[in-house]
């Protein structure tokens, strides 16, 4: 299991950090126990979802996948049928303060039926949630999983490279309640392989390190000489960034599901116009509640090439939504300008070089950091204000046991700093801008949604 993977499983211990997609079909025909048997069907298929995580004794390796099958408790069907849309989301809110237990199932799925007044829906709808172990796999592969599971053929698609992901952000939770079983003779023997391998593993980071830090500092050099943009300064907490953990119960979540063409912007990308509409919104609801910002950031995951057998393969970047500019065409144009830049400074080699200490820690250390990290810190300045994940997820093609998918949405999730997140999905023509809030911070969800969907318009308005 590759380090970085790891550690998405060992924070799973102390945060919720798991992966929501949510998928909404047509209501079909099919019984409830027909659809159980369609997705173990299709799971049976795919092997990102027939394996589970196994522990190494004390930590002397890192994890590894072993082969698992589909059981009937990943199923989950939710009470009571035929729930209004409103009612659907104050579910599928409660679902994102939860996690799975990679050990038992790195996966499971929820499925709500015959829900009314769904946008895009003619009738009622299927609407499903697809819940992720973020050590399974980020946003790319997770898109990839969902489209192997819903596809209307049997195709088995494993990537899509160079597709932005999700970013997902921890919070503190209960720990995982693992069921504790005998090791077994293949763990002994992996934790003993662990323990012979642990001085060189130990050299090899040293080795690394003394890399990494001749790669930092070329890359200082280079920055000051204007040959590698320069790092965004960090942005200054907002009432929206409270030194607070989210409460359990206190996940809300809001959806705008959009036309692609009514998010058309000559020169401008989707997820352009939704930065520029966040900044807006986000701007105009601190001042109507007498809280101005000079100054607000997002922080935007992107995608990098994977490397070996990373499951997680991604960087954040850390963009300036510029609202201090207060015509939105030349707002946008900053923030396209702004995107681009962090983009070079993120795939500068300089920066992977670093990234290599990472894959030569020892796994005993690496959980040790995990387990001693503050995570209730928040520190004086912080890379954004909110968090933006840009996820395409490919042609309306997909269909649940014969019902056609009318819209995708997700939900990156809240933590200590960020307890506003924006998603951005799109699959086919419909475009979804999902809002992922605490409801202690955002008192009113509806007016920040009405925000929203204004600053849209007035984004394109601008052009």
């Amino acid at each position: 299991m590759a380090p970085r993977d790891a550690t998405m499983f060992w924070l799973s211990r102390r945060t919720a950090n798991d992966m929501f997609l949510l998928y909404c079909f047509a209501e079909t025909g099919s019984t409830t126990a027909e659809l159980r048997a369609f997705v173990a069907a299709r799971a049976a298929t795919i092997p990102d979802l027939r394996i589970r995580l196994r522990e190494i004794p004390g930590n002397l390796g890192y994890p590894r996948w072993e082969s698992a099958e589909f059981t009937p408790q990943q199923f989950v069907v939710h009470r009571p049928d035929d729930a209004a849309w409103p009612t659907l989301l104050d579910r599928v809110g409660e679902l994102l303060g939860t996690g799975v237990d990679a050990t038992e199932s790195p996966w499971r799925i929820h499925v709500f039926r015959g829900v009314r007044d769904v946008p895009n829906a003619t009738g009622p709808a299927l609407v499903v949630v697809l819940q992720l172990s973020h050590a399974l796999a980020d946003g790319t592969r997770a898109a990839a999983i969902a489209r192997s599971l819903f596809a209307a053929d049997t195709e088995v698609v494993h990537s899509l490279p160079g597709m932005p992901v999700d970013n997902s952000t921890d919070r503190p939770v209960g720990p995982v309640k693992t069921r504790l079983v005998p090791v077994d003779y293949w763990g002994q023997i992996c934790g003993l392989l662990g323990a012979l391998r642990l001085p060189g593993q130990v050299l090899r980071t040293a080795r690394r390190g003394r890399a990494a830090y001749l790669a930092q500092r070329e890359l200082a050099e280079r920055t000051a000489a204007g040959e590698v943009p320069a790092p965004t300064p960090g942005f200054a907490p907002t009432p929206l960034n409270p030194a607070a953990p989210v409460g359990v119960l206190a996940h809300r979540v809001r959806l705008l599901v959009l036309d692609r063409s009514a998010l058309r912007v000559p020169g401008r990308t989707v997820t352009v116009v939704a930065l520029t509409a966040v900044s807006r919104a986000m701007a105009t609801y601190l001042a109507e509640r007498g809280e101005p910002a000079d100054r607000l950031g997002a922080a935007l995951p992107m995608a990098v090439p994977a490397d070996g057998q990373a499951r997680n393969s991604y960087r954040g970047l850390s963009i300036d939504l510029h609202v201090d500019e207060p015509d939105l065409a030349r707002r946008a144009a900053l923030i396209a300008a702004d995107l681009a830049t962090r983009r070079a400074r993120a795939l500068n080699p300089l920066l992977a070089v670093q990234g290599w200490v990472t894959e030569a820690v020892p796994a005993l250390l690496t959980a040790r950091d995990v387990a001693r990290a503050d995570l209730d810190v928040v520190p004086e300045t912080i890379d954004g204000n909110t968090v933006l994940s840009s996820v395409y997820r490919g042609p309306a093609d997909l269909a649940f046991a014969g019902a056609p998918v009318l819209f995708t949405g997700g939900f990156p999730a809240l933590g200590t700093v960020m307890h506003l997140t924006h998603g951005l999905h799109g699959i086919g023509e419909t475009i979804t801008l999902s809002v992922h809030f605490d409801a202690a911070v955002l008192a009113d969800p509806d007016r920040y949604l009405a925000l929203l969907a204004a600053a849209l318009d007035e984004v394109v308005a601008a052009r």
